[in-house]
């Protein structure tokens, strides 16, 4: 998490994965903007709704996972009779968003998740937030315990993929906690080095994309300032850059420190999370913590597409998973927590 002591907007994370069972086999019709019959009906006779659907692979070719934490909850509140309730979580259940690879078992939760979505014929994505030192003892704190045990968990992680078919996002805040001073400069070499590693040994997997992230157009300004420490972090074999995970910049805004930051990194391609920026960012006034985690007001994004229409920009993505909580703020309960309330609100401000 990021305290307020250094005077950037930053982002929350999730640091919980689940693996999924089956995939759905329907198809619902997808666009840029929510379509207001979402919510999947009951069957006669049944309060349950069947499991989340995938979207047509020509609009996203991720994979929606039919065991998330969001379509178990859109199923509680319809068995409950709150339906409205269901239908507004049911916005978030029957999207794909990314499944966050924990510290144990790194191999089997990457195998899991890329046979599931192999099985459903889409793509997995994933996030791998392991580094050491990892979020500067904030909310997120943890990460594996030295350089060794985290390229032996990236190696676990890479096997579990195998060949099939995935999308990375390389361990959010890492590279901009360094140039904000919230990590130690003792341990800034070490990470320069796990994360070239890391991108090089995910990229032996013959079916995996990287992208390494680089913080929110709030957070590392002016953009080009990035540019170093992608560099350094091998973003010439990466596939490109993420931007905005588990925050709330708008995508335009993503997209002109993007195109900016690509200019000093010969082109390089980057990929947006809209998880929760369908409202953009909160004032923070002074309050910086107030803005990162947990804000009020916020609303769903884009749903997640390769179809951005943005030839630099590879897809809109749900990097952050709507209704999971940022940390124990405002009332909210441990990051990575689904947060109810939260994510009714979110669902409720969205477009469409």
């Amino acid at each position: 998490m990021y305290g307020s002591h250094t005077g950037h907007t930053r982002p929350a994370h999730a640091v919980l994965a689940r693996v999924g069972t089956a995939a759905g086999a329907l198809l619902l019709l997808a666009g840029c903007s929510f379509d207001s019959n979402s919510s999947r009906p009951a069957p006669a006779g049944s309060t349950a709704v069947p499991p989340p659907a995938q979207r047509p692979k020509g609009q996203s070719p991720f994979w929606v996972n039919p065991d998330g934490t969001a379509a178990k909850e859109e199923n509680r509140l319809r068995q409950a009779g709150k339906n409205q309730d269901a239908q507004l979580i049911g916005k978030i259940a029957e999207q794909p968003m990314a499944e966050w690879i924990g510290a144990d078992n790194p191999d089997g939760q990457t195998r899991g998740f890329t046979q599931a979505a192999a099985k459903a014929d889409r793509d997995a994505l994933l996030v791998l937030y392991n580094i050491p030192h990892r979020d500067c003892g904030q909310y997120s704190q943890g990460g594996a315990s030295d350089g060794d045990s985290y390229r032996a968990w990236v190696n676990k992680a890479a096997q579990g993929i195998g060949d099939r078919r995935a999308t990375v996002i390389l361990e959010p805040d890492a590279l901009p906690h360094m140039e904000d001073g919230c990590t130690p400069q003792r341990f800034h070499e070490e990470r320069y080095a796990l994360l070239k590693d890391a991108v090089t040994r995910l990229k032996e997997q013959p079916h995996t994309k990287v992208y390494l992230d680089a913080g929110n157009p709030s957070w590392v300004t002016p953009a080009d300032r990035m540019a170093e420490p992608l560099e350094r972090a091998g973003i010439d074999k990466a596939d490109g850059f993420a931007l905005n995970v588990s925050n709330f910049q708008t995508t335009e805004a993503s997209k002109e420190y993007g195109r900016t930051l690509s200019e000093q990194l010969g082109g390089k391609h980057f990929v947006i999370d809209t998880s929760r920026n369908g409202n953009g960012p909160l004032s923070d006034g002074d309050d910086h913590e107030k803005a990162w985690c947990n804000p009020s007001g916020r609303a769903l994004g884009v749903p997640p597409t390769n179809a951005t229409g943005d030839p630099l920009v590879d897809a809109y993505l749900w990097v952050k998973r709507p209704g999971e909580s940022d940390g124990p703020c405002k009332g909210g309960p441990e990051a990575g927590q689904w947060w109810e309330s939260y994510a009714l609100e979110l669902a409720r401000n969205a477009r469409g």
